[in-house]
């Protein structure tokens, strides 16, 4: 009598063929890269502003008892900090300013 985990099993060779070929799966890696990349810098452009992650987008530090510690150095105690590709847009954009 067989064992019925040694009959359910498939061949190694069956699954290498059932695996897209290697172009198709770094195009799609590709296209997924390409997608976010416009995501995001549809975000910068749009909201070029994000919640400070040091405080939460709060502004301060909050002690347990509810009253506020300090404000948060990172942001100035405004909560907001500015995205690394909008960042990146004003640093290209002052380069290139400047090379005229």
């Amino acid at each position: 009598m067989t064992h019925p985990a040694a009959t359910a099993t498939t061949h190694p060779a069956t699954l290498i063929a059932t695996l897209p070929p290697l172009s198709v799966v770094l195009a799609a890696l590709a296209l997924g890269a390409l997608l976010w990349g416009l995501g995001y810098a549809t975000a910068c452009a749009v909201t070029p502003f994000g919640r400070c992650r040091h405080c939460n987008g709060h502004g301060k530090s909050i002690k347990p008892n509810g009253r506020v510690k300090r404000w948060c150095r990172r942001c100035d105690g405004t909560g907001l900090r500015l995205r690394i590709g909008r960042r990146l847009f004003n640093y290209l954009r002052r380069l290139h300013r400047d090379a005229r």
